[in-house]
């Protein structure tokens, strides 16, 4: 088994958001991403601060930063199952099983994995989540489509993701936690 901080099961706009700010603030963190977002056939136009871009170039674009930031990437790799453990949970794929203390369920509509692990689903079977998209098992989070499948657009998922983020770094460090990054100005 490979130990890690978070394992994040999808690698859409909320599944990536999720991975950037954890893996940028420390946590050992692994996505896995099938490419099976909606985003691929999207166009971008009601973006804050995104005039005008394709889903699929987005996603590249965003794919490219969390790799920069220092997440753990499993292109391809599907999750069969995530479980509780002792310790967390332990995901698994074809590939093995890896443990976190941490689950971010980024992985869309229907949400299987998420009634497997136990987490209470509410309207329309979504995941029930709190206001920091933690489920009803704890230290697992919900995000994106899961969550809002009825009514979901790109910067919710996003933020869905950046919320359990702050949430996981909250918890870790036992203390209030902001994710600004301070401008840097030249002399």
């Amino acid at each position: 088994m490979t130990e890690i901080d978070v394992a994040i099961v999808g690698g859409g706009p909320a599944g990536l958001s999720a991975a950037l700010l954890t893996a940028k603030n420390g946590l050992h963190t692994i996505v896995f991403d099938t490419d099976d977002t909606a985003m691929n056939k999207a166009r971008l136009r009601n973006y804050l601060g995104v005039e005008n871009v394709m889903g699929d170039e987005f996603m590249a674009v965003a794919r490219e930063q969390v790799d920069d930031h220092g997440a753990d990437r499993r292109q391809g790799e599907a999750v069969s199952a995530v479980e509780r453990t002792d310790a967390g949970f332990r995901v698994t794929t074809d590939e093995g099983g890896y443990d976190a203390p941490y689950v971010v369920l980024a992985s869309g509509y229907p949400c299987d994995l998420a009634a497997e692990l136990g987490c209470e689903l509410g309207k329309y079977d979504t995941v029930a989540v709190d206001v920091d998209c933690e489920t009803t098992v704890e230290n697992a989070y919900a995000v994106g489509e899961a969550v809002r499948m009825p009514k979901i657009q790109a910067a919710i998922s996003v933020g869905h993701g950046a919320t359990a983020a702050i949430d996981i770094l909250w918890k870790e460090r036992n203390e209030p936690f902001h994710d600004y990054d301070k401008a840097v100005h030249a002399q």
